[in-house]
């Protein structure tokens, strides 16, 4: 399992809805939305932040 970096929910990293490369990491989204909101900044949302809110 992986956390959406925007929302914080918990993602099977099989089924994700989406993905996105930052860094050399791959992150797992719940939704295109959080996905395009972490493309827009995603230094805001790598690595560690806390929840932000969702969903697209």
């Amino acid at each position: 399992m992986a956390k959406d970096p925007v929302c914080g929910m918990e993602v099977d990293e099989d089924e994700a809805v989406a993905t996105s490369e930052y860094g050399d990491k791959t992150y797992y989204f719940c939704a295109e939305g959080c996905r395009k909101q972490f493309d827009e900044n995603p230094e805001k949302y790598a690595e560690g932040s806390k929840k932000r809110g969702c969903c697209g």
